[in-house]
């Protein structure tokens, strides 16, 4: 159920330019996305920075007069939920933030719940995806109820410093800064507390970055030297990249990129990193990618493989592929599984991925890699395997891809998802089509988000 609001909005006008509307609402229960949902006259509203059953001031972000529902930030909180806490990030506590005139920065939309409590909002969201859009009368007994805390012996149960990757966009003085949720207006940052060690102390924010429009940076969690990648503002000099570049620490290597063309171009050192995982080590170049939680590479192959190894389909002999397969993160210890006597295919569409999977399993003579499309290469090569993995973008498989996998009559498919919607839209396409889930795990890969990573097993019915 949803709640209504308790007064009538006013006008108000922030420093940035934003135009907008305040409202008392009572919080209603969490969405996906981030929000929690409430009413006002009638109308939904998707609240961010609340926690169910609070009342809180908010500030309508988009509230156009025709649109199907409004959005807002909470501005103040009138009846504080127990598990509310204080954010351990100014910039992006909302009534902090708006109370200086300016928007609260993303990616930290969790930040003023306890830990405990953001995991069962996220336990909600995949319960209410399951049945919305899987098309579950009731719950799946495969479904613990459960999202499982990760990383929390290094971090020591804060939620912190387990970013290895952190996209940075530039304000028009050439400070380091990120984008408010849903807005063009960029807020300067001196700390990004999500962000690893490695990352903070570069100290991008001490840097002149005029002649840049965004700043992407990887440090991989084995300690590896970490890359700052510089996207250029049109016109932007060489010259201007590498003083830059030179300003930078020694310590990382830095290259300028487009990311229209994903050309790399290095400006010191190397243009890519060195990841570890499972027994292995992974080359990754320039914004290829690579899970971004420093416990997230193990995490999900253990779950991957032990779903598997389980039900009997990874064995050695087995015939396997991995599908969006990046890197190779998932190729490389379902070689090791299959042994010499196995096969697997791997698929990846983006180019430099693909060309970064076949450096990182050279030396696995089994393995196929294979530059494309999924869809493509499963109808070009048609073949039987004992088991998939399914490792798609945000978006999803999709209806067409799913149809080809359920005719690729697999044994079983463990499907990796960073997005509940998408994978509970797919999981019903795989319900229609006869198959069935026999295992689900949700883990809280992205603390202080409303983010998080599922991996299912699936099989068809018997």
């Amino acid at each position: 159920m949803t709640a209504r609001s308790s007064a009538t909005t006013q006008p108000a006008t922030d420093e940035a330019g934003h135009t907008g509307e305040e409202a008392v609402l009572d919080v209603g229960p969490v969405a996906h996305g981030g929000h929690c949902v409430a009413r006002h006259e009638g109308r939904v509203v998707f609240v961010r920075h609340a926690i169910p059953g609070e009342k809180v001031r908010v500030r309508l972000t988009d509230a156009a007069d025709g649109a199907k529902f409004w959005r807002a930030d909470v501005i103040e909180v009138l009846e504080a939920s127990p598990d509310r806490v204080e954010h351990f990030w100014h910039v992006a506590d909302s009534p902090r933030a708006w109370g200086h005139g300016h928007p609260p920065v993303g990616g930290a939309e969790f930040g003023h719940v306890t830990l405990a409590r953001q995991r069962s909002l996220k336990a909600e969201v995949v319960a209410e995806q399951l049945t919305r859009l899987a098309g579950f009368e009731q719950l799946p007994s495969a479904w613990t109820g459960e999202v499982e805390a990760v990383g929390e012996k290094d971090d020591g149960g804060s939620g912190l410093g387990w970013r290895t990757r952190a996209s940075f966009s530039v304000t028009p003085g050439g400070r380091l800064g990120m984008h408010a949720h849903r807005s063009n207006h960029i807020v300067a940052v001196r700390e990004m507390p999500l962000a690893s060690e490695a990352i903070n102390a570069l100290r991008l924010w001490d840097l002149d970055l005029q002649g840049i429009e965004r700043v992407e940076v990887a440090a991989p969690a084995n300690g590896s030297r970490p890359l700052v990648l510089l996207a250029p503002a049109p016109g932007t000099k060489d010259k201007r990249l590498r003083a830059i570049a030179a300003a930078l620490s020694a310590e990382a290597s830095v290259a300028a990129f487009d990311p229209l063309t994903s050309t790399v171009t290095q400006l010191r050192g190397r243009t890519w990193v060195q990841e570890s995982a499972a027994g292995h080590e992974y080359r990754v170049t320039g914004e290829g990618f690579w899970q971004i939680h420093r416990d997230a590479p193990g995490t999900l192959v253990g779950a991957v493989t032990q779903f598997l190894a389980e039900g009997d389909f990874l064995h050695p002999g087995a015939v396997v592929a991995d599908l969006y397969a990046g890197a190779g993160l998932f190729t490389a210890v379902l070689a090791d599984a299959v042994g010499g006597t196995g096969s697997v295919l791997s698929v990846e569409g983006a180019p430099g991925a693909s060309r970064d999977a076949r450096k990182n399993l050279h030396s696995a003579p089994r393995v196929e890699v294979v530059q494309g499309r999924v869809e493509r290469v499963l109808r070009q090569q048609p073949r039987n395997f004992d088991a998939l993995v399914l490792d798609p973008p945000r978006a999803g498989a999709g209806k067409a891809v799913v149809g080809q996998l359920v005719a690729s009559q697999p044994r079983a498919i463990a499907y990796v998802s960073c997005d509940p919607a998408s994978f509970a839209r797919d999981l019903g396409y795989f319900r229609r089509s006869g198959w069935g889930l026999v295992g689900l795990r949700a883990f809280d890969l992205y603390p202080h988000t409303h983010h998080l990573e599922t991996v299912a097993l699936l099989t068809p019915a018997p």
